[in-house]
């Protein structure tokens, strides 16, 4: 297996949105004189690829190899392609997307900027053996290239296919290339070149519309998301048709249609319906140009029929929707069959399941999972329609979640990876993984963000046991705690990131309820407290007292300036500060109640609904269930004010919005983010009691402890582990008891763990393989 360094492009010309250029496509022939018994292939294309062997699409899924900064870390696929390839004439072809190599459409995050933006291009090793004799394939100028139908191409911002400039057969191996061009050698990225190892993207479902509606005339785009904020007056159009496909998520459309030649089909999509109406309000940036860029391209497609019957399936792009609208549809091609949605995101094993007796809990599991899966492509990312970039932030106030249900690890250990190689010469990181830099002038996340560092090391590591992702991310975790030694304030205290992110009362307030102040520093500290652990599982003894001298420095510092002596109320006297506080550990034992007390009072004042943005709500639920106080927690989740989850479900939501005031925000923001969605690890590992390995240090032990909501009548969690299926499941029962069922796979041990509750007067069992039922007697 070779990963070549020699790079072909087509031309030194680069789409974007003044000059189209469409995606090049090519090919290279090649005679084998024996039978291959052995044959590979190892490729990358900058941005993306699709393969072609002898005319057989053998690429991994959309948006092959992966989304990476050229200038760190280039990635390859492999293939086999024993029993592909044959003795005589063969060929390999490709068609190259922009992607991350020209991602012009991320212009507002500065990617049009960036000193790895370039043509699209491509290397590849094409291996065989056999009967005693081998062959060696790589790219250079004898390849054969031309344009291809694709006329333009962005991961954000759309596609333009002409199926009357196909080139038929064009990867076939008896084509006639001879009036291609030849391709050009382009220069080798500087990213170091490494295979790809995280699951491949693939098509994960498809759905169908559940409503067509037909429109004389209608505004795509309004002034903001206010529902009576007036429509740009250049996105109105006539004669169109809007599909509804009943749920939010991340995908492409596919159009199949019997056209008229030349017939154009504009498809525009979105997730917002104000007043019922279709809108891109939300994805629209309002700055100098961008309005005009979004409203003529975000998420559109563009498909020009060659006439007759036909099928179009956008490449090298994704988009996050639940509703298209379509231009250029004659009445009688406007079915329902003419479009599905073909939902996309990274092929993960699911490891958990959540169902209860609740149809709110269960819509917000399915909800979360929703969100997290088409936010999951590679890699986590914040939404899939504007910006489709890997927030740190989000990824770390998700790990828990996340990794509770879906197998990921091998993904995010890539995404560590390109993180390590990001990390900057001073120990500082990026808030966003993969950039360019854009984080550090314009968005600086700060320790919250950073916090992924350890959280998604912790996580991984917790639920495969391997030590390996703390030695990988040693180096990363060490050099991070030396850098936030030096923003230290003369205080003691951080500040210099974003506080509590999406904050419900911030436009009131006119601020966050918990200063910045106070979520960098504890953030800071349970940062070190995190790597505390970490080294100390890996026997690093030296990076484990470094870490724990610098939370125990942090926790001192905090006490001294932003915790109430007299009171025990974090600065800020609000739901955040004061559970997050708890969770880092701030308060001494004999403090600890009284602390406790104050965040009660405080979600009393604040009428018991949630006063919390992401850092806080990420910790908050747990706190609270920490304390017996789980049916506060559960009311907070369920309750439909506006600052809370049941909210959007009685909008009806079917992904995790970024914002809880989504209907009345003039800046709405997404209604496809993950980072709220720690609620998913509430219902698991509190309501319905399975935590496995809850200390970290031994994947096959486990805790059951379900909490026995009075608002239940059953509730039942799964979690696949490496030796089987672990689960419980509890309901009541006549006399006020509950019958519990618990399953343990072969090789696992634990225990039982009643809270306030018991059977045959014991509070606490011990648990091994097999089948167990108990009848509980709750007080």
């Amino acid at each position: 297996m070779k990963l070549s360094a020699k790079f072909i492009k087509r031309s030194d010309k680069m789409c974007d949105f003044d000059n189209h250029v469409p995606a090049p496509y090519f090919r290279k022939t090649f005679e084998l004189d024996f039978v291959p018994e052995n044959a590979e292939i190892t490729v990358t294309g900058l941005g993306f690829y699709e393969l072609y062997i002898n005319g057989k699409d053998v690429t991994k899924g959309p948006l092959a190899p992966y989304i990476s900064n050229f200038r760190q870390v280039v990635y390859y696929d492999n293939y086999d392609l024993t029993g592909v390839l044959k003795k005589g004439k063969n060929v390999v072809a490709l068609v190259l997307g922009n992607g991350m190599r020209n991602a012009f459409g991320g212009f507002i995050w500065d990617y049009h900027f960036t000193d790895s933006r370039g043509p699209v291009c491509t290397a590849l090793c094409l291996e065989a053996e056999g009967e005693g004799k081998a062959f060696t394939l790589e790219a250079d100028d004898s390849f054969k290239t031309h344009d291809s139908p694709i006329l333009f191409d962005d991961l954000r911002m759309g596609y333009i296919y002409d199926s009357t400039k196909e080139i038929e057969g064009w990867n076939e191996v008896d084509f006639d290339d001879s009036g291609w061009d030849n391709a050009m050698p382009e220069t080798t990225p500087s990213g170091v070149r490494k295979l790809c190892k995280a699951e491949p993207i693939a098509y994960t479902g498809v759905i169908k519309p559940v409503s067509v509606k037909h429109y004389d005339s209608l505004p795509f785009a309004y002034k903001s998301t206010s529902l009576d904020s007036e429509p740009f007056e250049e996105s109105v159009r006539k004669d169109v048709y809007v599909y509804d496909f009943g749920e939010n998520n991340s995908g492409i459309t596919v159009l199949k249609i019997n056209g008229k030649p030349g017939q154009k089909i504009t498809v525009r999509h979105g997730e917002f319906a104000p007043n019922g109406l279709f809108s891109i309000s939300n994805d629209i940036f309002i700055r100098p140009r961008s309005t005009e860029l979004y409203l003529e391209y975000s998420q559109t497609d563009v498909f020009i029929c060659k006439g007759g019957e036909e099928t179009f399936v956008p490449k090298f792009k994704y988009d996050g929707f639940r509703y298209i609208l379509v231009e250029g549809l004659e009445k009688e091609q406007a079915t329902p069959d003419a479009f599905e949605y073909l939902t996309m995101s990274s092929k993960l094993e699911k490891r958990a399941s959540f169902e209860s007796s609740s149809e709110m809990l269960n819509k917000l599991a399915e909800m979360t999972c929703r969100s997290d899966v088409s936010n999951f492509l590679y890699f986590p990312t914040d939404c899939p329609q504007r910006e489709k970039n890997g927030w740190t932030g989000d990824a770390s106030m998700s790990a828990k979640h996340m990794m509770l249900w879906l197998k990921a690890e091998q993904s995010l250990e890539q995404w560590l990876e390109m993180a390590r190689l990001d990390q900057l010469p001073d120990g500082n990181v990026h808030s966003v993984i993969p950039t360019h830099g854009w984080t550090l002038t314009e968005c600086v996340g700060g320790p919250a963000w950073d916090s992924f560092i350890f959280n998604v090391t912790k996580e991984i590591y917790r639920h495969t046991g391997d030590k390996k992702v703390i030695v990988d991310n040693a180096q990363m975790m060490l050099r991070y705690l030396s850098f936030i030694l030096t923003k230290i304030r003369d205080d003691g205290t951080v500040f210099y990131g974003l506080p509590d992110w999406c904050d419900p009362n911030e436009k009131k307030l006119g601020r966050t309820a918990s200063p910045g102040y106070v979520t960098d520093t504890l953030f800071s500290l349970m940062n070190a407290r995190e790597g505390e652990f970490l080294f100390g599982e890996a026997g690093m003894t030296f990076e484990r007292d470094f870490a724990k001298n610098i939370a125990d420095t942090f926790r001192k510092n905090f006490r001294d300036h932003l915790v109430d002596p007299e009171t025990l109320i974090v600065n800020g006297n609000c739901q955040t500060s004061q559970a997050l506080a708890i969770a880092a550990g701030v308060f001494n034992e004999d403090e600890i109640e009284t602390a406790k007390s104050n965040l009660l009072d405080i979600i009393r004042r604040d009428g018991e609904i949630n006063a919390c943005g992401m850092q806080g709500l990420r910790y908050i639920f747990h706190v609270l269930c920490d304390m017996g106080e789980q049916e506060l927690a559960y009311r907070m989740i369920t309750s439909e004010n506006r600052s809370c989850y049941g909210n959007w479900i009685k909008k009806g939501l079917t992904t995790l919005a970024e914002k809880f005031f989504f209907d009345s925000d003039p800046d709405l923001g997404s209604l496809n983010h993950h980072f709220l969605g720690d609620i998913l690890s509430i219902f698991i590992e509190e309501f319905a009691g399975v935590k496995p390995n809850p200390n970290c240090n031994d994947k096959n032990y486990f805790v059951i402890s379900p909490r026995f909501l009075k608002e239940l009548d059953h509730c039942k969690a799964s979690y696949n582990a490496e030796s089987g299926e672990l689960s419980c499941r509890y309901e009541r029962i006549e006399g006020g008891k509950i019958k519990l069922s618990i399953c343990v796979p072969d090789g696992m041990h634990g225990k039982l763990k009643l809270n306030d509750s018991s059977t045959d007067g014991k509070t606490e069992l011990d648990l091994h393989g097999g089948k167990h039922e108990f009848i509980v007697e709750t007080k």
